[in-house]
């Protein structure tokens, strides 16, 4: 089967936006998640720009139903209609880590879809939900890449995701303390993951 139809040519997002909701030191109340495909070819990776973008939680503050960035991505790739013959990695960079509804969806669609490695590089860990942890750990259980964005992402996202206006060469601007906190994190995710339940 044929991969369905390309989406519309791929919005930017803009600079103070990916500034203020990837902002590891931050709180924003919105979740960004930036994503990209690549076909899996033996041991090559082949870019998929087509699908290739971003997408943010709706609802909550226009009085809306609330739907987190991570179904709207879900639903998103489900019109692709990606070849059950081929195998993609998607990869997809995140302002807060997986609620545990959202990790549980993304687990059922990793279980069904065994033809698409997901990578999920998160920049700040989201534990407002009670069983945010294992709802991490059954990511990892299900094949997820379960990881924390480090300098050298918020740069990639920097350059692949954001708009920079007439100034395509402009550096990623990092904020005071980011290694510092993406290590805390790294240490803090990998305490998580390694936690076997009694």
């Amino acid at each position: 089967m044929a991969a369905g139809p390309a989406p519309e040519a791929r919005s930017l997002m803009d600079e103070q936006t990916f500034l203020d909701n990837f902002n590891n030191l931050k709180y924003p109340r919105k979740t960004y998640l930036c994503y990209e495909v690549e076909l899996l070819v033996g041991e090559n990776h082949i870019p998929l720009d087509d699908y290739k973008g971003f997408v943010h939680n709706e609802g909550a503050a226009m009085g809306l139903e609330r739907c987190h960035a991570e179904p709207i991505f879900l639903e998103r790739m489900a019109s692709w209609n990606l070849d059950t013959e081929l195998r993609y990695r998607i990869t997809v960079f995140i302002s807060w880590s997986p609620c545990p509804d959202c990790a549980k969806k993304l687990t059922k669609f990793l279980r069904e879809n065994r033809h698409v490695n997901l990578r999920i590089l998160a920049a700040r860990i989201y534990e407002r939900s009670q069983g945010y942890e294992a709802g991490l750990r059954a990511l990892k259980a299900a094949g997820a890449e379960v990881a924390m964005m480090t300098l050298h992402e918020f740069e990639y996202c920097w350059k692949n995701f954001v708009d920079h206006q007439q100034d395509e060469d402009k550096s990623f601007p990092p904020w005071d303390n980011l290694v510092v906190r993406s290590e805390k994190l790294t240490k803090k995710l990998a305490g998580i993951l390694q936690h076997r339940e009694e």
